[in-house]
């Protein structure tokens, strides 16, 4: 029997976040953690997936989804401020530890929230969420990185045209063999709210914020070593974005990482959603067998 999947809204620093979630509150909790230029609506077929083991959480980024989108002067729009709230929202649902599924601008938040507390991390499962320079592929992150290199009109329209309705549909078909797998309502739901009203020029800021990213990966991979957690990569192999290299460079810090390349693209959950499920379950099973429960606790400020 299919799980109930819950649309919440909790109030984290004065800001009102979105989330879905499902499952036992006392299971162990995987958080969910959603890349550009999607929110939790690319988990609404896996958390159903997942919650019959688990205690599944998918927040909406702030200035994605439905969460709030302050206007720039409000909110600073970094990864770290975005990593600031998901790290306030799992304080507030009493979260105290958790395995997280990171993809695309999940991954940076995902690791920051690591390198705050890496005890609370009990396992991580990546799908092209990356954290070597051996992932980035050319030339998608030439044009992101001569923009943050030096930010101006020629450098701002190639990134303008990533918030296009064609850019955004290519996201979810390149790489995919078969695209009519892939439902065009999730690029028509994310263009709608990419379209929205400054929307645009908070793209372009997390864009120039991007290379703070790249800047921790010492730390990330230090992180690796010292921690050994369990990873997981399940990896659309033939993303534009996030390459396969990306995947195996996992192996280089944790020797023992799961890498499984799937033959997908970027959003590899939309054609490969019951392989990806199989390998989710079947990981989270082992590692995370002699898991204590996440701890949570009674929340307040919660509206379903």
């Amino acid at each position: 029997m299919a799980r109930a999947v819950h649309h919440r809204t909790a109030t984290v620093n004065g800001l009102e976040v979105f989330y879905r979630e499902a499952g036992d509150p006392n299971a162990p909790a995987v958080v969910l953690l959603h890349g550009f230029p999607t929110s939790s609506h690319m988990f609404r077929h896996l958390i159903p997936a997942l919650a019959d083991r688990y205690h599944v959480i998918a927040p909406d980024h702030i200035g994605f989804g439905q969460s709030a989108m302050p206007a720039l002067r409000d909110f600073p729009y970094t990864f770290d401020a975005l990593t600031e709230v998901t790290s306030g929202l799992l304080e507030h649902l009493g979260v105290d530890r958790f395995a997280m599924y990171v993809q695309d601008y999940g991954a940076p938040i995902g690791w920051r929230l690591a390198l705050q507390a890496p005890d609370r991390v009990t396992a991580i499962i990546t799908q092209n969420g990356n954290a070597y320079e051996e992932g980035f592929v050319k030339p998608f992150w030439d044009e992101v990185f001569a923009y943050t290199t030096s930010p101006g009109p020629d450098t701002e329209a190639p990134m303008r045209g990533a918030l296009t309705l064609e850019v955004t549909r290519w996201q979810y078909l390149n790489g995919v063999a078969d695209p009519s797998l892939v439902s065009p309502d999730n690029w028509v739901h994310d263009q709608a709210l990419l379209d929205r009203p400054g929307n645009d020029e908070i793209q372009l800021r997390l864009f120039r914020d991007y290379p703070t990213n790249v800047d921790l990966y010492p730390q990330v991979h230090q992180y690796f070593r010292d921690s050994r957690v369990p990873l997981l990569a399940v990896w659309g192999a033939n993303d534009a974005i996030f390459g396969p290299d990306g995947a195996r460079a996992f192996g280089q810090d944790l020797p023992d990482a799961e890498i499984h390349l799937i033959d997908s693209g970027h959003f590899a959950l939309e054609s490969h959603l019951e392989i990806i499920t199989e390998h989710i379950r079947d990981f989270l099973a082992r590692v995370l067998v002699r898991a204590a429960p996440s701890g949570a606790r009674p929340r307040s400020d919660v509206r379903a």
